[in-house]
C-alpha cells in the first residue's frame, strides 16, 4: 500500500469552514521522489462546493488541516453512535448552532481545567481539541470538511474507512511540524496589525528548515524562488500551512499503513506523524 500511495499526487490543505475570496481554502500540490518533495503549485477555493467538486474529480493523497473525529469520551457521554461513519452522519446533520449548544453544555458541566474532552492524538500533536468551536473553530471545520471527504469517496485509513483507492485522506496539523522548527514563536496572523518582522523571520526559518531537510520527517522541500516568495509574503500563513500539510502527506505516503499506529481508535482517528 505504501508503494502505491507514494505514486499518488500529493496535496496539503489549509482548510476553512467558511471560505471566501478573502480567506480561501489553500491547497498545495506536490510530488515526492525519495526524500525530495516538489511543490508544484498552489490553488485556492472560495467555496466549500468548489473545493468538494475538485476533490471528487482527481486522484490524491492528502494531508488536511482539520480534525476527522471527535473524542470517544464526548461521543459516549452524549450517547451518539460509536461507529465513526454513523457518528459523522449524526454530527453533520446537526446545525452549527446546535453543535455549539451541545458542546457548551458538555463543557459547562465539567470542572475548570478539564472543560474539553481530548482525543488520544491531541496532546502528542499539540493540537486543539476537536470539539472546540472558537479560537480556532475546529469543530466547525470537522463539520464542514468530513462530509466533503465522504462525498469524494475518500479512503480514511485512521478511521478504517475504505473508499476510493486513489483518494486517501489523512488528518494533518501544520503546527506540529512548525513547532519542531520555531518552537512557540508565532509565524502567522489573520490580523494585519500583527504582520510583524518577527513573524516574517519565523516563516523564513520554517521555509529554510523545510528546504534544507532539517526536520524529523527526513524530507526536503523543492520550490522555485517565486514560490518561496509567496510562502513568505503570505502573512496569514495559509500558504505555508498548506505546504506543511503537504510535507506530512509525503511522509505518510512512504509509510506502511500511512504512518497510522496499529492501536489507533478508529472513532477518534490520528494526526499524521504525531
Amino acid at each position: 500500500m505504501a508503494d502505491a500511495a507514494s505514486r499518488l499526487p500529493l496535496i496539503g490543505v489549509d482548510f476553512s469552514s467558511r471560505p471566501s475570496a478573502r480567506k480561501p481554502i489553500v491547497v498545495a500540490l506536490g510530488a515526492c521522489d525519495g526524500a525530495r518533495v516538489t511543490l508544484e503549485g498552489l490553488q485556492r477555493f472560495a467555496t466549500l462546493e468548489g473545493f468538494g467538486a475538485w476533490l471528487s474529480q482527481r486522484h490524491w493523497l492528502g494531508g488536511f488541516d482539520l480534525p476527522f473525529g471527535l473524542p470517544r469520551e464526548l461521543v459516549e457521554q452524549l450517547g451518539w453512535p460509536r461507529e465513526w461513519h454513523a457518528c459523522m452522519r449524526h454530527y453533520a446533520a446537526m446545525p452549527r448552532a446546535q453543535v455549539r449548544a451541545v458542546f457548551a453544555a458538555f463543557c459547562a458541566a465539567r470542572p475548570a481545567g478539564g472543560k474539553f474532552a481530548h482525543r488520544a492524538c491531541d496532546r502528542p500533536a499539540g493540537s486543539s481539541p476537536s470539539m472546540k468551536w472558537v479560537n480556532p473553530p475546529v469543530a466547525y471545520m470537522l463539520h464542514a470538511g468530513v462530509p466533503l471527504l465522504l462525498a469524494a469517496g475518500a479512503t480514511l485509513p485512521a478511521h478504517a474507512r475504505a473508499g476510493h483507492a486513489q483518494r486517501i485522506a489523512l488528518e494533518a496539523y501544520p503546527g506540529l511540524l512548525a513547532r519542531e522548527i520555531v518552537g512557540t514563536r508565532s509565524y502567522k496572523s489573520d490580523d494585519a496589525a500583527k504582520h510583524t518582522d518577527d513573524r516574517l523571520w519565523a516563516r523564513i526559518a520554517i521555509v529554510d528548515a523545510l528546504t534544507e531537510g532539517r526536520t524529523r520527517l527526513g524530507l526536503s522541500l523543492w520550490l522555485s524562488d517565486a514560490q518561496r516568495d509567496v510562502l513568505l509574503d503570505d502573512a496569514s500563513g495559509d500558504a505555508l500551512d498548506a505546504v506543511l500539510c503537504l510535507m506530512q502527506a509525503a511522509w505518510a505516503a512512504q509509510r506502511a499503513d500511512h504512518g497510522v499506529p496499529a492501536t489507533v481508535d478508529p472513532l477518534e482517528g490520528w494526526i499524521v506523524s504525531a
